[in-house]
């Protein structure tokens, strides 16, 4: 056998290695994917966890949020990202407001700015109330 048919065989053998272990794996990934957003868009928590007028910091989809228990109007899911440099804002349940501690950045319990550089609101996120449990997402 010549050199140069020998090493034809060899890398035919080794790109087809590398094809089938780049397929393999692609496949692997798109199985598995619905299972993955079912699980990572859904997020439940007991009631009994948030009593009224305090809030709970928690990570919904890679990010970090807050559940807010409104005393006069129930829960809500609030993203923690400020929308004005990305600084994480924090409850405040004396004054009943989510501050940012960047920029001095104020946003009401529906996640609007009250004052402060934030050009939007809060992003809501949008949750339901089944019995004892919120379920996010």
């Amino acid at each position: 056998m010549k050199r140069r048919r020998f090493l034809k065989i060899i890398l035919a053998f080794l790109g087809s290695i590398t094809l089938f272990s780049f397929v393999n794996s692609f496949l692997k990934f798109l199985a598995a994917l619905p299972a993955r957003t079912a699980e990572i868009n859904k997020l439940i928590i007991h009631k009994n966890e948030i009593p009224s007028g305090e809030a709970k910091n928690i990570i919904y989809r890679n990010a970090p949020a807050v559940i807010i228990n409104r005393s006069d109007r129930g829960f809500i899911a609030l993203s923690r990202v400020c929308t004005h440099f990305g600084c994480l804002v924090e409850y405040n349940r004396a004054e009943r407001r989510l501050i940012c501690p960047c920029h001095a950045g104020n946003f009401d319990l529906e996640g609007n700015v009250l004052s402060g550089p934030p050009p939007k609101p809060l992003r809501a996120i949008p949750l339901r109330i089944d019995g004892e449990n919120i379920i996010l997402g």
